[in-house]
């Protein structure tokens, strides 16, 4: 398996240009040079940026120059600082993992497709020449399992689009089910040895999202400990998780998770990237601020140890606010021992 050098210890930028106001007042309220001073301090390799469409878009091939700014003035502060950044598009005209941000058709429309398309060469064509520091992530987390056949197609010829403008920039590519570790299998095979398998990892959902007021079978009261029965996640998953499955059936019910809930998870992701001779990057993993700040330390501590052990390189979901701010007060108490693990 290839290994995505540079980016083995990131954080997001959530919150700052996308999932946010679009305005010039947050844009340049929300983060600073100084923060990404902060994230070299920390020790971090780079940062991924989420961006939303309506940053840089007015509609197809209308362009904002001032939202391209934001963008540069990241690339540079990643070189000042000698650090790498990921450009993801988080939200697309038509898409968006989020259901309340109102997108659709994307999947289904070609107008749309050849938008997102536009975008990317514009990327490309602004950005390429940054490839020493600088990744492309396509899309976001494809939500539905039938978009597969779809996103394969798009994703491909995105490449294709882009690679005349951008020949060695690094491309990350992640599946159905919101990047889910599943279906990384179904990715297509890569376009080129500059490809990236992302997927994202939060599991288990129930401890990491506990109380999470977005998910709508979530008892916003609900809180649990990390070090837990696996009868008991189990338990919790059901009664608070409708429509999420994942498997806790094979291991003893009465034994406290373990790191070899981990190696499971990650085993089939880490099969398919040998197979393909393909880099594995998690681009989002992380614990609600509902959680305690030492049972977050404990879940960073298993699921980082899993990662080291199979050369995987991630990005903390999130540096400031968004529910999951290492940044944040909350946890203050962990946050030098957490920032040693991601």
């Amino acid at each position: 398996m290839r290994k995505f050098d540079g980016y083995i210890h990131g954080i997001n930028l959530g919150g700052w240009l996308s999932q946010c106001v679009h305005t010039k007042e947050h844009y340049d309220s929300f983060i600073h040079e100084s923060d990404i001073e902060t994230i070299k301090k920390w020790g971090m390799d780079h940062f991924r940026v989420p961006v939303d469409y309506e940053l840089v878009e007015r509609g197809a091939g209308d362009y904002k120059e001032d939202g391209f700014q934001y963008l540069q003035n990241a690339i540079d502060w990643a070189g000042k600082n000698g650090l790498n950044m990921v450009l993801d598009l988080h939200k697309t005209a038509g898409f968006s993992f989020d259901e309340g941000e109102a997108e659709s058709g994307f999947f289904e429309n070609e107008e749309y497709q050849e938008r997102f398309y536009l975008l990317w060469e514009e990327f490309a064509k602004r950005f390429g020449k940054y490839s020493d520091r600088l990744s492309f992530e396509l899309l976001n987390e494809v939500t539905k399992k039938e978009y597969c056949d779809t996103w394969n197609r798009i994703s491909h010829t995105c490449v294709e689009r882009i690679r005349k403008y951008a020949p060695d920039i690094k491309i990350l590519i992640g599946g159905y089910y919101n990047n889910a570790i599943e279906s990384l299998k179904d990715i297509a095979p890569p376009f080129d040895e500059n490809i990236v398998y992302n997927f994202h990892c939060y599991e288990p959902l129930i401890f990491t999202h506990q109380g999470a007021y977005w998910i709508p079978t979530m008892d916003n009261d609900f809180r649990m400990p990390f070090d837990v029965t696996y009868k008991e996640y189990k338990q919790n998953t059901r009664n608070n998780l409708e429509g999420f499955t994942i498997n806790f059936d094979s291991y003893n019910e009465n034994d406290k998770i373990g790191i070899e809930f981990f190696r499971d998870l990650v085993k089939e992701a880490v099969r398919v990237a040998d197979e393909r001779n393909v880099a594995l990057y998690c681009g989002e993993f992380g614990v609600i601020n509902l959680a305690s700040p030492e049972d977050s330390k404990k879940w960073y501590e298993m699921i980082c140890k899993c990662f080291d052990e199979y050369g995987i390189g991630r990005a903390a979901w999130s540096f400031r606010q968004m529910d999951f701010g290492i940044e944040d007060e909350h946890m203050a108490s962990v946050r030098e021992d957490i920032l040693k693990m991601i």
